[in-house]
């Protein structure tokens, strides 16, 4: 009984360490590095299920306790590994001291670490309430269900969904066809139940006779991991473009370029027009950081095929009210219609407040505005402080930080250049590409087409543009679109609906990219249905952990 926290403890930290693995850590992620994403979690299930299912009702708790001290341990080392960039931020670009950024991010992942806690304890329970060889396959069978009901609960809960286990096989061409059906959480389930099936056949004690639960467990478990890891030799189809975007990526400082005082607003537009005017160029055939060739690429700038000029969000001074902002990107929008990030404004007449929200406006070919998205989803302590009233000790950002209002509704854009067919194009902004349950509104409003503006400067060279971009890939795949992503400083790229980035420009470089893309009208299942899977495996969890916790009660 010892030695029972020491070993969870650790293996909770080995689970950290692993699970951290199959992402991106500061730059692009090498493609062998998903293959630990399929035992990441061996360690920690093992762990947990090594905790004794006989004992009498106070040390039984005192096993759950431990078991959810274990996961939330593994949970808070993860967060903080995975998402050091934290630090960065607010260091860097929130204005925040050394000691401050590192109790935020300390703060942040002990937060987001405690479902982890949750997963495993609730792995535990179903364990103890099942004790005995015949129910051997019920929690078995509860990792994958309880590991995506986590999943679930961190995306509706705290609201930060960030590197979903099945985010790491984004270039798994097997297991992405799962994602237009359940969406990243299918891709989850998965690699979650093999990594249960890998540490059963650990955990379970041999049988005597031919048959053994433990080698079968064993064994399928190492099969669904190869079968997995074949899916990375699979090549993804090759969809045909049809059209032309120029994604401007202004690579504008996040701190110091948001004011443009005299003729600085007059250079910086002339730069912008040069930049879509000479865009036809050399572009990578792939993902910046990658060794990926330069490569020529059919352009239609200054022909039919230009259907669309994309300005990212960005730090540049565009408040939608300012005539001379109007006036500008009128002018602009004359080579072929504009999508351009800038700050929304409206006055309420009610309160005689002006509300202010992170928009993008789209101008059509005769200078008037099609119309506004407003960003419906926003960042905590980026965009607004959550119960701003409790984190007053966070003077850098809870006094200077205005809140930005939130958006009301979703809307899909009829867009047409000079001489071509009209088509329709949803616009999202930044950390919504985080959310496929939201993101896939748009396709299922109509959109042909998805345009992902964002400013990633706040990162700096971390992990996160990386992990950002891998997250916005899964969603061309789950709803078959092309994905125009336009960001100030990179990733800026062209995503088929298979999640290839077939097109992109160096990070940190005034530059533009002449985008190839097409249209797409397919309605996948997750498009329609959005996250079934999800709130299945969150219903069948809970009565899982319900009827366990009924059976502890009563033995």
């Amino acid at each position: 009984m010892r030695g029972i926290p020491g070993r969870l403890l650790g293996a909770a930290a080995l689970t950290a360490v692993l699970l951290d693995l199959p992402f991106p850590l500061a730059g692009p992620l090498p493609v062998w590095r998903t293959v630990f994403a399929w035992f990441a979690l061996v360690p920690l299930i093992w762990g947990l299920l090594r905790l004794p299912t006989d004992a009498p009702g106070h040390r039984r708790r005192w096993y759950l306790g431990w078991s959810l001290l274990g996961g939330w341990l593994a949970g808070a080392l993860w967060f903080g590994l995975n998402c050091y960039w934290v630090y960065n931020t607010m260091h860097l670009y929130g204005g925040m001291n050394e000691p401050m950024a590192v109790l935020c991010l300390v703060a942040f992942s002990i937060y987001l670490g405690f479902w982890f806690g949750a997963f495993a304890l609730a792995l535990v329970m179903v364990r103890q309430g099942t004790r005995g060889t015949r129910f051997v396959w019920v929690w078995l069978a509860a990792v994958p269900f309880l590991w995506v009901a986590m999943e679930f609960a961190l995306a509706r809960v705290p609201g930060f969904p960030w590197d979903l286990l099945g985010y790491s096989q984004v270039d798994n061409g097997l297991l992405m066809r799962l994602a237009p059906w359940t969406g990243v959480y299918g891709i989850s389930f998965v690699v979650a139940g093999v990594n249960g099936l890998l540490a059963a056949g650990l955990v379970l004690e041999r049988s005597r006779g031919r048959f053994s639960v433990r080698g079968y467990c064993g064994l399928l478990g190492i099969l669904g991991a190869l079968v997995g890891l074949a899916g990375l030799f699979m090549k993804t189809p090759q969809l045909a473009a049809e059209a032309t975007a120029v994604l401007v990526q202004p690579n504008l400082n996040v701190v110091s370029d948001d004011v443009w005082v005299g003729t600085e607003w007059d250079r910086r537009m002339t730069q912008f027009q040069g930049l879509v005017q000479h865009s036809c160029k050399d572009a990578i055939a792939g993902m910046p950081e990658t060794n990926a060739p330069m490569a020529t690429f059919p352009c239609g700038v200054g022909g039919p095929d230009l259907k669309l000029i994309v300005w990212p969000e960005s730090p540049a001074p565009f408040r939608e009210p300012d005539p001379k902002f109007r006036d500008s990107m009128a002018a602009v929008a004359k080579t072929a219609p504009v999508i351009v990030g800038n700050i929304g404004m409206e006055d309420d007449a009610a309160t005689h407040e002006t509300h202010i929200y992170n928009s993008a406006s789209v101008f059509a070919t005769d200078g008037h505005v099609v119309g506004r998205y407003d960003k419906m989803h926003l960042v905590p302590f980026g965009e607004y402080v959550p119960h701003r009233e409790l984190f007053f000790f966070i003077r850098q950002i809870a006094t200077s930080l205005t809140d930005m209002s939130v958006g009301t509704e979703r809307k899909v854009f009829r867009i047409g250049a000079s001489g071509g067919d009209a088509h329709r194009y949803g616009v999202f902004i930044c950390y919504e590409s985080v959310f496929g349950d939201e993101v896939r509104q748009f396709a299922r409003l109509g959109a042909e087409v998805l345009v992902n503006i964002s400013d990633d400067g706040w990162y700096g060279d971390t992990s996160a543009p990386w992990q950002h971009l891998n997250m916005a890939r899964m969603r061309a795949i789950e709803n078959r679109r092309w994905i125009l992503r336009d960001t100030n400083n990179g990733v800026t790229a062209s995503i088929d609906p298979y999640g290839t980035v077939r097109q992109s420009i160096p990070r940190h470089e005034v530059d533009a990219l002449a985008a190839r893309f097409g249209y797409g009208t397919e309605m996948t299942f997750y498009t329609e249905h959005g996250d079934w899977l999800a709130m299945v495996c969150a219903i069948l969890s809970l009565g899982m952990v319900g009827w366990a916790a009924r059976a502890l009660l009563y033995r």
